[in-house]
């Protein structure tokens, strides 16, 4: 089986999950860019200025960057509960302390969020009440309103430009240099591989550590292509992506509509699809590949990991979160805020968080179908340590779930050319892919 030898060969091979961390660990090296197909992809930076990359010397920071990238590894130091920890949660969930569920106490965050708000208002609350000095987290672009960019908030009112799902490629990690700057401690939000790089980089950067003071995680079913965000902005009528002034993908109630509006809309009008469209017919079906081996779509790394239950109908509600604290530190920073009146939390049962992603054990089950069949095909998998799963498939997967987890990744081999190298060129800076480009991996 194929082994990368930098995040290069990671991305080239499609298991980069478009984090941004090799580029904070080597930004003289590697720079983030938007692949139209594929989502944010680490490329070099030419000529190579080493001085100020922070990897082993001797080494390229593209190589060193590996020992922190979630694409190739995700691994807890045990499975066995901790003391604190729900145990019946451990094996399918990972580490669950508390489980709450309720909303942001300040209804202009409660409305613009995806679910209930409560990651933006926890954020809100560590900045204010914390002593916090800021947010690591993504928004918009202002020049390109359908791209991400990496924010670092340091008011409710900036994080509050910023609240609501963006389902588009976005690489936090890679302006991680702001948080190891700050004076005191930072918060970061992300995706649950986001959260991951974040705690391998802690490991091997003690001046990080030393300024992330909490981590929360967002519920994630995978990261569309920026392809996907254009198929969607042309089901919404608004053809030339440049004439686009703003995009949402949630939000304004649960979970909400995509909304986009052109620069010549008049005040007010927004071209909107429901959620089961705009995700359900068009956005899921352009998520990058390795999302499809992804066995941590709760944020299991996090200190803080927030969702949507799913069990409750939709509608007009404004909003509930699902929230979990993961650690003790996360345990006191919501206990805080609640006591504070920031969050407006309830305690619940562990069986509400099965309830309200109904389809996750299934989907832990088939990523371990998906990982035997690749290794058989001798390709590149990620390596997940004390992640279980191979009891899901067992228990959790139907047999002709077992099937389509096993032959129909033979037939996605062929399909999405996992035997070639990703054409990474820069959305808006198309050419001829170059030989290496065309050529199998290796």
């Amino acid at each position: 089986m194929a082994r990368p030898r930098t995040v290069h060969d990671v991305a080239a091979h499609k298991l980069c999950t478009g984090c941004g961390v090799c580029a904070y660990l080597a930004p003289d090296e590697i720079r983030m860019v938007d692949v139209l197909d594929h989502g944010r992809r680490p490329l070099p930076v030419l000529p190579i200025q080493p001085s100020r990359s922070t990897h082993t010397p001797g080494t390229s920071g593209a190589a060193s960057a590996l020992r922190c990238c979630p694409g190739v590894r995700l691994e807890h130091e045990t499975s066995t509960p901790a003391p604190g920890e729900i145990a019946e949660l451990r094996a399918g969930w990972g580490p669950v302390r508390a489980i709450w569920e309720g909303y942001a106490a300040d209804e202009r965050i409660r409305f613009a969020g995806s679910s209930g708000g409560v990651a933006t208002a926890l954020a809100a609350y560590c900045l204010e009440q914390a002593g916090m000095a800021g947010v690591l987290h993504i928004g918009a672009r202002s020049d390109v309103p359908y791209l991400n960019e990496t924010r670092f908030s340091r008011t409710r009112e900036e994080l509050l430009a910023a609240a609501g799902s963006r389902y588009a490629p976005a690489s936090p990690c890679d302006r991680l240099d702001l948080v190891e700057s700050a004076e005191v401690p930072c918060v970061f939000i992300g995706k649950p591989c986001d959260v991951a790089a974040v705690r391998m980089a802690r490991q091997v950067k003690p001046e990080l550590d030393a300024r992330v003071g909490l981590t929360i995680a967002v519920f994630c079913a995978g990261t569309p292509s920026t392809r996907g965000t254009l198929e969607m902005l042309r089901q919404l009528g608004t053809p030339d992506p440049q004439q686009v002034a703003s995009v949402h993908y949630r939000g304004n109630g649960w979970p909400g509509r995509a909304r986009a509006r052109l620069v010549d809309d008049p005040p007010g009008q927004e071209r909107t699809l429901s959620y089961e469209q705009s995700w359900g017919d068009i956005l899921q079906k352009h998520r990058q590949w390795r999302c499809y081996l992804c066995a941590d779509h709760t944020g299991e790394f996090a200190d803080v990991a927030v969702g949507d239950p799913w069990y409750r109908p939709t509608g007009d509600d404004p909003g509930r979160s699902l929230v979990l604290a993961r650690t003790e530190r996360g345990v006191r920073l919501v206990e805080a805020a609640i006591a504070a009146g920031a969050l407006v939390l309830e305690p619940m049962p562990a069986r509400i968080l099965p309830a309200s992603q109904p389809n996750l054990l299934s989907a832990r089950g088939a990523v371990w179908g998906r990982l035997v069949t690749l290794r058989a095909a001798g390709l590149m998998t990620p390596r997940l340590k004390h992640l279980p799963m191979a009891g899901m498939w067992w228990r959790a997967l139907s047999a002709r779930q077992k099937f389509q987890s096993t032959v129909g990744t033979l037939r996605r081999i062929r399909r999405k050319r996992l035997r070639v190298r990703a054409e990474l060129i820069p959305y808006g800076e198309r050419s001829a892919p170059s030989d290496e480009q065309r050529s199998p991996v290796s």
